[in-house]
């Protein structure tokens, strides 16, 4: 699926229809006992960067969603039993937290039970503007899929004679980007199911949920002298007592305030150049490998800086049980790449591969576990805690090869923040490139030179592997 954001995914005019969590389920959720299942970290940390960044004074919406088309004008009983089975399929969609303790600063979770859980549709009504709607659509969403409310999910469709749209929010504490990337097939093939009257065919999904208990409680067997802690410390000194920014100036003013955000997103390569590019990279680990070591180089020659420094993501799907599960599995490497004594790409690739190699295993200890015992004040004031590249090969994803013809996109929302956060996403038509950066007139220049470079390398390394390509 290609990320975008909402204003950039073809919203087409037509009648609009809403699904949230029924009136009944949210109030048999408010009486709900606490469930003994703690957040993840991750959970934890982004509802409390969301009060922070609240509490001084600014709205910062950090949804992310999906967008795809289901064929005519749809059956709107059938796509509602079909969202409602898929929340049911994935618990942690069910599943809520509360603030308590006698300072309201403890996080607690509460977990309906599936049968508590109904959908309220509405129909809003006619759009005959496709700019209008979109906006209406980011205001929903932003008001709706907010961290610091519950619920904080909404599935909307635009109806029409020739297709129907769906546009789905969820507040990131729910979802990732695999997560967004199996919405299509798996609402496809409930709402088929459900307007012919067979059995769904999908087996049974791991709970996040479960995952968030053994995760956090593996996390908590470590201490402070654990040799996880200590590579953490050593890295973030280096980037001079804080998590690394993306290396380039971004037009910013210290300590200015929180900037708005621009997204750049485009088709970087095409297939046969991705596929020659993954060759040649293979040996070393394939496509990120090569990617990290191009961005290496090339923020070395727009800032100078001569070790690159970034946390790499990675899911924490370590067991196959949670392979199609919603959640947020994911964890950060940190990473150095001493760019002087790596001056070419094939230098800088194998740089990255050892980089990596040693730093992959800390991606499964969740960062604010990491930040907590490192005893460092690192109040949040940004969305982003930092810059990211990151990487995903969805040829995999069931329904992959439909998403072109579906019209299907990955929804970024794009507000504020003083950070930089690249996403290259391998499709079957080639490398796609999204990245969302401050607004600035020099952010913006050195992005796009960030991203034309990147192009330039990848297709310069692409013709290094001529057998390969189609």
């Amino acid at each position: 699926m290609r990320m975008s954001d909402i204003q950039r995914c073809d919203v087409r005019p037509g009648r609009l229809v809403e699904w949230t969590l029924s009136p009944a389920t949210v109030a048999t959720a408010k009486g709900l006992p606490e469930d003994s299942r703690p957040p993840a970290y991750i959970q934890e940390s982004h509802l409390r960067t969301a009060r922070t960044v609240r509490d001084d004074g600014l709205f910062v919406p950090t949804w992310i969603g999906a967008a795809f088309d289901l064929p005519g004008r749809a059956d709107l009983d059938a796509l509602g039993e079909a969202l409602r089975g898929w929340t049911l399929r994935h618990e942690t969609l069910r599943s809520g937290f509360r603030w308590t303790g006698g300072s309201g600063d403890e996080i607690r979770r509460f977990t309906l039970d599936a049968d508590a859980v109904s959908l309220h549709r509405e129909d809003v009504g006619e759009f005959t503007d496709p700019a209008a709607l979109a906006r209406h659509l980011q205001n929903r969403f932003d008001t709706t899929a907010d961290a610091l409310r519950w619920p904080n999910l909404i599935y909307t469709a635009v109806v029409r004679d020739d297709c129907t749209s769906v546009y789905m929010a969820f507040d990131h504490s729910n979802v990732d980007a695999f997560s967004i990337y199996r919405i299509p097939a798996e609402i496809h093939e409930l709402y088929t199911a459900h307007r012919t009257g067979r059995t769904p065919d999908q087996a049974p999904v791991s709970s996040y949920v479960d995952f968030c208990e053994a995760e956090r409680a593996d996390a908590d067997r470590i201490d402070a002298d654990h040799e996880i802690v200590a590579r953490w410390r050593e890295f973030i000194q280096g980037c001079d007592g804080r998590l690394p920014s993306f290396p380039v100036d971004l037009g910013l003013e210290p300590g200015g305030a929180l900037p708005t955000q621009k997204l750049m997103r485009e088709m970087l390569v095409d297939a046969d150049a991705a596929a020659a590019f993954e060759a040649y990279c293979r040996p070393c680990g394939g496509t990120l490998v090569g990617l990290l070591a191009a961005t290496a180089l090339i923020v070395h020659e727009i800032g100078g800086e001569s070790v690159y420094r970034t946390v790499v993501p990675f899911h924490t799907r370590a067991r196959s049980a949670y392979s199609d599960s919603v959640g947020w599995y994911v964890g950060g490497a940190p990473i150095e790449v001493p760019v002087a004594g790596a001056p070419d790409f094939p230098a800088a690739l194998r740089t990255v591969r050892n980089a990596l190699h040693a730093a992959r295993p800390l991606a499964r200890m969740p960062l604010a576990r990491v930040l907590r015992l490192l005893g460092a004040d690192f109040r949040p004031t940004s969305p982003d805690m930092y810059s990211i590249v990151s990487y995903t090969d969805t040829r995999g994803i069931p329904d992959s090869t439909s998403w072109t013809e579906r019209n299907a996109y990955g929804l970024i929302r794009v507000s504020y923040g003083d950070q930089v956060c690249a996403w290259v996403t391998r499709l079957h038509e080639g490398l796609w490139f999204a990245a969302r950066h401050p607004d600035t007139d020099v952010a913006h220049k050195n992005l796009r030179l960030y991203a034309d470079r990147l192009r330039d390398i990848v297709l310069s390394v692409a013709d290094r592997a001529p057998h390969t390509r189609r």
